[in-house]
């Protein structure tokens, strides 16, 4: 399983993925699922994988190479990031076609999904979910970020704290706090968690993190968040000990 967010507020974007791979309890590896393209000096574009690993490297193959050969359509010559996110959307439904198993054969599951984000030309930044069917959405104003993967249980702290107007670096916290909690909670997401804080309009990827499962940074921010957690439900108001007056008790 895969854990993938993409928030996309006022200051620019925070990306965050997590790298295990799982084909089941006896093979799990590691693959990183970020993936910046190196494109004209106009544009910025990071991918987040998440899904089939085969049909998502098959994907950013196709990419690579399309932009190598200046195809028709590529990263460098789209010009806006729906247009790159409808792109992608046809290259993965394309791959996903190659790897669909014959009638009669066991089960297999060739589906891939995506985060694209990034800044191109004078646009404004954003990011875009595309689906395995190769449509896809952008974040909104009231809902600022996109997960694809495991994303239940990062979900809360995302809905509770992240705004468009948060600070960056505070945003860039609550990401890390919401992979934590996936960590913690599903055992098919796990370390290196990569971070990638863009700024708006500055065309620099230069701000990438790496965090290994034993990196103080995240063992700091760990330990932070649970006694926060801990002091903030023992200030919470106390239950009435009064017995509700419409409960029934069976004698």
């Amino acid at each position: 399983m895969t854990y993938c967010i993409a928030a996309s507020i006022d200051e620019g974007l925070i990306l965050v993925s997590d790298s295990r791979t799982n084909a089941g309890i006896d093979n799990v590896s590691t693959h990183g699922k970020m993936h910046a393209f190196d494109t004209l000096s106009d544009r910025k574009i990071i991918l987040l994988c998440a899904g089939n690993l085969a049909t998502t490297q098959a994907v950013l193959e196709q990419l690579h190479r399309d932009k190598i050969k200046n195809a028709k359509i590529n990263f460098n010559n789209v010009e806006s990031l729906f247009e790159a996110a409808e792109y992608l959307g046809q290259v993965s439904v394309e791959k996903q076609k190659q790897y669909v198993s014959a009638p009669g054969q066991s089960a297999f599951n060739p589906s891939a999904s995506f985060i694209l984000a990034g800044q191109i030309g004078t646009d404004t930044h954003g990011a875009y979910m595309v689906y395995a069917e190769g449509n896809s959405i952008t974040s909104s104003a009231n809902t600022p970020f996109l997960q694809i993967g495991e994303s239940k249980y990062g979900k809360p702290i995302l809905d509770r704290f992240l705004k468009l107007g948060t600070s960056i670096d505070e945003a860039a916290r609550c990401c890390l706090v919401s992979m934590d909690s996936t960590i913690r909670s599903n055992a098919s997401v796990g370390a290196p968690v990569e971070m990638l804080i863009y700024r708006k309009n500055s065309f620099s990827l230069e701000e990438y993190y790496c965090f290994d499962d034993d990196d103080d940074y995240m063992l700091q921010l760990r330990r932070s968040w649970e006694t926060k957690l801990r002091e903030a439900i023992a200030s919470l108001p106390c239950l009435d000990k009064k017995l509700n007056k419409n409960m029934h008790v069976a004698l």
